[in-house]
C-alpha cells in the first residue's frame, strides 16, 4: 500500500541525546521533525516487559496529542550475564528519578566480579501515520559490545562511557557523532526506516 509522502512528524521523547541522534539520521528525508515537548506532551508510563508495546505505546500516546505521524524509540541496554537487563528498565535502572550516572555505577557493581561482560544495545522504532494506525512500521537495530568497570570518553549518553567496543578499541562515547550514528543500533533501525519511507513513500 502505498501513501502520502511523510511531512511532518512528533518524536516521542524528551531524551535529548535520542532527539540529536533522530534528527541528525533523519535530516536527508526532509522531513520536518518535532520533539514532543512542542506539542507539551508529557512522558507516558512504559509499563510493559518488551521494546515493541512501550514503543508503541509512547508513538500512539503523541501522535494522539500532536495529531501528527509519529515515531517513537524504546531501547536499552541487555548484559547477557544478566539475562538481559537492563533491557526495557535500562532508563530507570536505579530507580526514580532517572539518572545515567546512578544507573551506570548500579551496573559495574554488578558486574565487577563477572568474568563475562558481554552486552548489546538494542534499539525497536515504531513510526505511526495516526494514533490508530493498524499498520504501523517497527524496524530494530542492535550493537555488540562489552562493559567496562571505569568509563572513557566524554561523547554519547546512557551507558555509552562503559560500552566498549573490541573491534574500534573504544567505547561509545569516544567516538565522533556521525560515526556512532552510522553504527549504533539507533543508526541502524532509523537507517531500515528510511530506506522503508524513501522506496515505499509512508
Amino acid at each position: 500500500m502505498i501513501h502520502a509522502p511523510l511531512k511532518k512528524l512528533v518524536i516521542a521523547s524528551n531524551n535529548q541525546g535520542k532527539l540529536r541522534e533522530i534528527n541528525a539520521l533523519l535530516a536527508p528525508l526532509a522531513v520536518e521533525v518535532f520533539p514532543q515537548s512542542a506539542f507539551e506532551i508529557t512522558e507516558v508510563d512504559e509499563p510493559y516487559h518488551t521494546f515493541v508495546e512501550n514503543a508503541l505505546t509512547k508513538a500512539r500516546h503523541a501522535s494522539k496529542h500532536a495529531g501528527l505521524s509519529a515515531l517513537a524509540d524504546d531501547s536499552g541496554i541487555c548484559v547477557n550475564a544478566l539475562n538481559g537487563d537492563p533491557g526495557v528498565k535500562s532508563a530507570r535502572f536505579a530507580g526514580e528519578s532517572k539518572s545515567d550516572q546512578r544507573n551506570n555505577q548500579k551496573l559495574v557493581d554488578i558486574l565487577k566480579d563477572q568474568a563475562d561482560r558481554s552486552a548489546y544495545y538494542y534499539c525497536i522504532i515504531v513510526l505511526l501515520r495516526h494514533a490508530d494506525d493498524p499498520q504501523p512500521v517497527i524496524v530494530d537495530g542492535a550493537w555488540h559490545g562489552e562493559i567496562i568497570l571505569k568509563p572513557k570518553g566524554e561523547g554519547g549518553f546512557g551507558y555509552d562511557p562503559y560500552f566498549y567496543l573490541p573491534e574500534l578499541d573504544k567505547t561509545a562515547a569516544e567516538l565522533p557523532a556521525e560515526q556512532k550514528n552510522r553504527i549504533s543500533h539507533r543508526g541502524k533501525a532509523l537507517a531500515r526506516l528510511a530506506e522503508y519511507i524513501a522506496q515505499y513513500s509512508y
